[in-house]
């Protein structure tokens, strides 16, 4: 799993235990590259059955990524807090420049480019998620403002006072109940039929029945 510069790396048991069996890591690589493919697969698929909803709503932002893609547009949209997020992903265009000394490959990174669809067709679910997380961190920040609360974050992790927990633990709550009750979905349909008024986005997927106010009561929601 690679994180900007840094790369961390996971060693599975299996992995360790094929080591102390004296098999040879390198030569049966292709067989734990096909084997780890079946085993994402067969997640994929479960979580699919368990969890419907998800993964309606995540083919329903693939289908629009693709469609965008497909005719050379950029992904972007605006988070419910109003600021713009784009996906810069386009085809990479390499030069190579001989010098009397040495020779090297300069990546050209413009916007001109064409759109690397596939790229851009996979990221946008978990980009769109991540957006939404975002704007709930940033909802929680502004409620603990308001309540003179001292609040720092990253990414998913919450920090405050100790004396203050409880309250930051109501503030995350109710900005929850109150972001995901906005119609997300509607709005970003909307957003993309104004913006390209020639094509024609699938329809939305059925909303579910959950209770949003459960969460305030959820004692483990957010941990």
């Amino acid at each position: 799993m690679v994180f900007g510069p840094l790369t961390i790396w996971f060693v599975s048991p299996s992995i360790v235990q094929l080591e102390e069996q004296g098999r040879d890591l390198d030569e049966i690589n292709f067989e734990v590259f096909r084997a780890s493919g079946y085993l994402a697969e067969v997640t994929m698929n479960v979580i699919g059955d368990l969890f419907t909803g998800a993964k309606q709503t995540m083919n329903w932002l693939t289908h629009c990524a693709r469609l965008l893609s497909s005719k050379g547009h950029p992904v972007a949209w605006m988070t419910p807090l109003g600021l713009p997020a784009l996906q810069p992903y386009r085809q990479k265009r390499a030069s190579r420049v001989v010098t009397a000394l040495s020779s090297l490959v300069v990546a050209d990174h413009s916007d001109d480019l064409p759109i690397h669809k596939s790229r851009s067709v996979s990221a946008f679910p978990p980009n769109y998620i991540h957006s939404l997380d975002s704007t709930h961190m940033l909802m929680t920040a502004l409620e603990m403002d308001r309540r003179g609360l001292s609040f720092s974050a990253v990414h998913d992790s919450f920090w405050t006072h100790p004396c203050d927990i409880d309250e930051m633990n109501e503030a995350l709550r109710d900005t929850f109940v109150e972001l995901y009750s906005q119609p997300l979905l509607e709005e970003l349909k909307e957003s993309f039929e104004m913006r390209y008024p020639d094509l024609t986005f699938p329809d939305l997927p059925e909303k579910g029945v959950l209770n949003l106010s459960e969460v305030k009561e959820s004692a483990f929601f957010f941990q």
